[in-house]
């Protein structure tokens, strides 16, 4: 059964000419504002629950999964720049041992 604004409106004039207007604004300020069909249980609420859990879970593997492949990524392009900067000083050096060496000889 479908509760409509109608329903509602003929059960509150009703229970108003029952039990007077206060306790039926109590009792009316108890029903849900629409449908049952439309109001979470609490096995709605441990369902979601669960899939909340599920989706926390995923999210963490995946920022497990993400923040591994950055530290490697990161390690990768520190090795390649360390690498870079050895082999330029390392050929600065030859030249200058070298220009050095000419100069001691020329002098």
């Amino acid at each position: 059964m479908v509760i409509d604004e109608r329903a509602r409106h003929e059960l509150y004039e009703r229970l108003e000419s029952t039990l007077g207007e206060e306790a039926t604004g109590t009792l009316m300020s108890y029903l849900p504002p629409v449908g049952w069909a439309d109001v979470a249980t609490k096995r709605d609420l441990d369902q979601l629950s669960g899939e909340f859990d599920q989706l926390r879970r995923e999210v963490r593997m995946e920022m497990g999964s993400m923040r591994h492949e950055l530290l490697a990524e990161f390690h990768r392009e520190l090795t390649r720049q360390t690498r870079t900067i050895i082999f330029s000083v390392l050929g600065t050096l030859i030249g200058l041992s070298g220009l050095a060496l000419t100069l001691s000889r020329v002098l």
